[in-house]
């Protein structure tokens, strides 16, 4: 597999993509596969995806904004999900002017893509997500379900005051050590962590990936760890105006207060879930066909929330048969 990397400019935004399997004969055009990463990846989290899919289908995986060898926009309001809903929607629509593609997106390339399925359907043909809970089913967990908002408690150590100091101490630590953490040992090496360091050492690239949850709409207040909410506000008051109006994009609040959207999706999806996500509790995807009526569900048991690292080949083989009709 050859892949060429490449930039394009969306609204001023410089967006690095990587792509392989590009028809020349135009009368012939490849369909189209776009592969949208999450936190805190970059394109390369899809190489299996991309060496297995190059030879029949045009590959595309960028880096989103924020991330790795992408700009890094400094207000935060623009990676609030409406907006980068409509940005990606003018990426896809630039990427494949001619015909809708194959959307398959993890983590918070999934939040992204789920909306962006609802909302700019012309442009998709079909959805794929990889462990990235469905928002209106998300927000229902974080309302109902205490486990939820525990396994979601690691946001607020994010965007706090202290979050890129957390992230970025003794070496990456946080990030390598208590958030890639694989069901299988075998998954991140060292010579894999080695290049992840070398992306998070990106000039901003901390600070843009954790522009993503200081943008969150909503967020649930921490009923598993008070005194850390706690440490948390009040470390708050002695940041910058900058950074005070940065954690205000991101409210926290009780649970009761938080709203479901009403998140509809018509394309044809697929969801391939890790049940050991350390992010999502399975229950993400109960009552999933009243949003997303057209949906099939493959789970596997004893994987984690890096599936695709995993595994690759089941993961690689669903998609396939997914895109080509093979499920009865």
């Amino acid at each position: 597999m050859k892949l060429e990397h490449k930039n394009i400019l969306v609204d001023n935004v410089n967006i690095h993509y990587v792509e392989s399997g590009q028809s020349t004969d135009e009368t012939a055009l490849r369909p189209t596969i776009i592969f949208l990463h999450g936190f805190p990846e970059y394109w390369g989290t899809w190489s299996a995806q991309l060496n297995f899919f190059s030879p029949h289908y045009r590959v595309i995986a960028p880096d989103l904004p924020g991330y790795n060898l992408s700009d890094k926009p400094d207000d935060v309001s623009f990676y609030a999900v409406p907006n980068l809903i409509g940005f990606m929607a003018k990426f896809i629509a630039a990427i494949s002017p001619a015909q809708p593609v194959i959307l398959v997106a993890h983590d918070w390339g999934g939040a992204i893509a789920w909306p962006l399925a609802a909302f700019h359907a012309q442009l998709i043909s079909k959805l794929i997500i990889v462990n990235a809970a469905h928002p209106s089913t998300f927000t229902r967990e974080m309302i109902n379900n205490p486990l939820q908002r525990k396994k979601s408690a690691y946001i607020h150590q994010l965007i706090s005051a202290s979050g890129e100091s957390l992230l970025t101490q003794d070496d990456y630590r946080y990030l390598s050590e208590d958030i890639m953490v694989s069901t299988n040992p075998s998954v991140f090496t060292a010579d894999v962590k080695a290049r992840y360091k070398q992306v998070w050492g990106q000039q901003g690239a901390i600070n843009g990936m954790l522009q993503y949850y200081r943008a969150m709409p909503q967020l649930a207040k921490n009923d598993t760890d008070n005194q850390r909410s706690k440490a948390t506000a009040a470390s708050s008051l002695n940041t910058s105006a900058t950074q005070n109006d940065t954690t205000k994009s991101s409210p926290v609040k009780q649970a009761s207060q938080l709203k479901v959207p009403n998140i509809r999706i018509n394309v044809p999806t697929l969801i391939l879930w890790g049940e050991q996500d350390l992010a999502f509790v399975n229950e993400n995807l109960d009552d999933i066909h009243h949003y997303v009526p057209n949906c099939i569900i493959k789970r596997f048991q004893d994987t984690s929330h890096w599936l695709q690292h995993e595994r690759p080949d089941e993961v690689n083989v669903a998609i396939n048969n997914f895109i080509n009709d093979l499920y009865s």
